[in-house]
């Protein structure tokens, strides 16, 4: 117990780091039991976030607050208005088409599978893939089960679409326009010392802007990038494919790799193992290694390094508790973690205690 009540006393002494850890555990809190009725407040500090930053490049230039936010936000709707009234058609047609052409895609794969023991004797036994193919039916089975559940859903699921497509640009704006008020709003409700809390909050808020914005030029970048380049190849659905590589991007390491399959066997179903499928696969890896190597360390050259270990235990553990706000805060959330355990104060063991040791 002794030892227990030394720890306590070395890192909660201080009232600052009490406050810390007081509204850190709200704000989890809040999170947790709240999550996903916010789920509109959160995209709508997202957005807040990536425009912010055009807002206070306008002020720097001399405009007023509310006319920067004005203009700012008429932009946004336009931007909003041409993805759903120009990508989405597409976006939804290619899906469309993709459901259609499946039995085709899943057919001309099960005969490359059952010709496999032909080709590969020593490798591949009737045996084994007559247990693959029993396997994939009852996936399909499943699949199709998700489906009808899914389409019985869709109700539902387009009011809360529409409820999104009204609530959150609201928010948007309200957010951008009266920021101040918010944040002192927020403030009045903490402790006056709280100079360890606005530290922390500073040196993340300054990660988390940096992130956003970073991440929603990447998204754009290497969507429209691979865009291109299926275009240019001749690649079917490449509005589809080209949408899953950007928002790949979401998820660090894990995203590349999960898109690398829907390419790779769409490219199998247009040419087969012919030379045009391996120049697709070899032009994403080109555009991922890009990505990797020249564009995200451009971006994200303000945003703490963190290891990749560190980034991928970030993604599992906060995807599994928030879903996909989690993931797509993965980052910044481990980059709270660190601010916090560099900003905690430690108090220095008594000699008696360190002589002891």
């Amino acid at each position: 117990m002794e030892v227990i009540r030394q720890w306590f006393r070395r890192h909660f002494s201080d009232p600052q780091v009490v406050i810390l850890a007081l509204v850190l555990l709200l704000g989890f809190v809040v999170v947790i039991t709240m999550g996903k009725m916010l789920a509109p407040v959160l995209a709508a500090l997202v957005l807040a976030y990536l425009l912010e930053g055009v807002v206070t490049a306008m002020q720097r230039l001399g405009a007023p607050r509310l006319v920067a936010v004005i203009l700012v936000f008429l932009v946004f709707i336009i931007v909003l208005v041409f993805a759903l009234l120009g990508l989405l058609p597409k976006l939804s047609y290619q899906v469309t088409q993709l459901f259609q052409q499946l039995p085709n895609i899943i057919g001309k794969g099960q005969d490359v599978i059952m010709h496999l023991p032909e080709q590969y004797p020593g490798l591949v036994s009737e045996a084994q893939v007559a247990d693959l193919m029993n396997a994939i039916r009852a996936e399909l089975g499943g699949l199709g089960q998700r489906v009808v559940s899914v389409s019985m859903a869709s109700v539902f699921g387009i009011m809360m679409i529409m409820v999104y497509l009204i609530l959150v640009p609201l928010l948007v704006f309200f957010f951008l326009k009266d920021k101040q008020r918010i944040i002192e709003w927020f403030q009045g409700y903490l402790p006056k010392e709280r100079a360890l809390t606005t530290r922390v909050w500073q040196d993340v808020n300054v990660q988390i802007a940096n992130y956003v914005r970073g991440k929603a030029w990447e998204i754009l970048i290497v969507g429209g990038v691979s865009y291109i380049t299926f275009t240019i190849m001749g690649l079917q659905y490449a509005v589809l494919l080209s949408t899953l590589v950007g928002l790949s991007v979401i998820i660090p390491y894990i995203g590349a790799a999960a898109v690398t399959l829907p390419i790779a066997a769409i490219a199998f179903f247009q040419w087969g193992w012919s030379s045009d499928s391996w120049y697709v696969l070899l032009a994403y890896g080109v555009i991922q290694a890009l990505d990797g190597n020249i564009l995200v360390p451009l971006l994200f050259s303000e945003v703490v390094n963190l290891h990749p270990v560190a980034i991928i235990i970030a993604v599992v553990v906060f995807g599994g508790l928030w879903g996909f706000w989690g993931v797509f805060f993965a980052i910044p959330l481990a980059t709270l973690v660190q601010a916090v355990l560099k900003a905690w104060p430690k108090k220095p063991l008594p000699e008696t205690d360190a002589s002891t040791a």
